[in-house]
């Protein structure tokens, strides 16, 4: 007798529950896809070459900031000066416009006390428009002399006054305006410095390994640039000297003054070598010391308050950002490059070292970091905007 069971459908069992064969393969597209979604987010991770990128890139952008902060500080330092000056000018000539207003008033007093028909001076100190009141009545034909000068004296410090308070305003107007682009800038510092810490913090251990290695390899080819430097900036100099020798001698052998224009040269150059000693003595001094952006020492620098310190202390003022620095003094090539010249980077000029020779400076290279020696190549050829001589 046939059985009446029905046979066991085909299919996988999931969760005690039979499901056909078409359930399963939907699920299994399901579960694929899910893997697929979970692993997207680690495709989209960023390489640590891009990570490095970055983070350089936001370094950039700081040091960008710190330049413009560093130039609103200034800027507003000397304003918040001009402002005080002006302020304490119109104290002075308020002081002095009170003085006037008494000495005329002294003389309303004693007209009325004269009993004059006409008390002049006290009705021109109770006008609205004291010159109205003088086109009016023509007073100054009845006043003294003395009593002229009083009134002379009143106009002229009332006007300077008016004047002197109208600078004072405006002054401090451009004061506030400056006081905002300097919140800005600092602003926009520490953002980009919090970034970029950002980032670094999210690399494994591995990746920050791997990063060292990186910035290893790029100062091996760095220093390898700067000795290539040092080996061609050593050839040029004994060209030179082989042409200056044999100049004197066939001066000497001529009795030509031919060779006097390279001996006027020297005091020039031995002044200049004297001051860059100076500097490079203060500079290899603050080594070791923090870069803090908008510092301008004893304890710490950025980029250029570290330059602008060093050439300080040999007695050169130059100006505080690298804006202002690039353009005081005489540009030259980097194969020219001399002891005590500062480097400066970058296509908007926001990097600045003092170069040591042999293809090395000093600089304050970035947040994180310490003054330090390092290869003008540091951050590859192109990167090198000019080389100024400051004196």
């Amino acid at each position: 007798m046939a059985s009446h069971r029905k046979s066991r459908p085909t299919g996988a069992r999931v969760a005690g529950i039979r499901t056909p064969a078409l359930a399963t393969a939907a699920l299994t597209s399901v579960a694929l896809l899910s893997q697929t979604a979970n692993a997207a987010p680690e495709d989209d991770k960023p390489s640590l070459e891009e990570v490095e990128k970055k983070v350089d890139d936001l370094y950039r952008q700081a040091e960008s900031a710190t330049e413009k902060y560093n130039s609103a500080k200034e800027k507003t330092s000397k304003q918040r000066k001009q402002v005080d000056t002006l302020l304490d000018d119109v104290a002075q000539r308020t002081q002095k416009l009170n003085d006037a207003r008494e000495e005329l008033g002294s003389y309303a007093a004693a007209q009325y006390r004269s009993g004059a028909s006409v008390p002049d001076t006290a009705t021109f100190m109770l006008a609205d428009s004291p010159q109205d009141y003088f086109d009016q009545t023509q007073l100054m034909d009845r006043l003294t002399g003395r009593q002229q000068d009083a009134v002379d004296e009143y106009f002229t410090q009332q006007s300077e006054t008016m004047e002197k308070r109208q600078a004072a305003s405006e002054g401090l107007e451009t004061l506030t305006e400056t006081q905002g682009d300097l919140k800005t800038a600092k602003a926009t510092v520490q953002r980009k410095l919090a970034d970029a810490r950002q980032l670094l913090s999210e690399l494994t251990a591995e990746e920050k390994a791997r990063l060292a290695a990186i910035e290893k390899q790029k100062q091996a080819e760095a220093d390898r640039k700067a000795a290539e430097l040092a080996q061609q900036q050593a050839e040029d100099q004994r060209r030179q000297e082989e042409t200056a020798q044999q100049q004197q001698q066939e001066s000497d052998s001529t009795g030509s003054s031919s060779g006097s224009t390279g001996s006027e040269s020297t005091p020039t150059d031995g002044s200049y070598t004297a001051k860059a000693e100076k500097v490079l003595a203060f500079a290899r001094a603050q080594a070791g010391k923090p870069y803090v952006w908008g510092a301008t020492g004893p304890g710490s620098y950025d980029c250029s308050g570290l330059t602008q310190a060093a050439w300080k202390a040999a007695g050169v003022d130059i100006p505080r950002t690298t804006y202002d620095q690039v353009n005081a003094g005489t540009t030259v090539s980097v194969a020219a490059a001399q002891p005590g010249d500062l480097v400066f980077f970058y296509d908007d000029v926001t990097h600045v070292g003092i170069y040591i020779g042999n293809g090395m400076m000093i600089h304050a290279p970035k947040p994180g970091t310490y003054v330090r020696e390092e290869s003008i190549y540091y951050d590859g050829e192109s990167a090198i905007h000019s080389v100024v001589r400051p004196a």
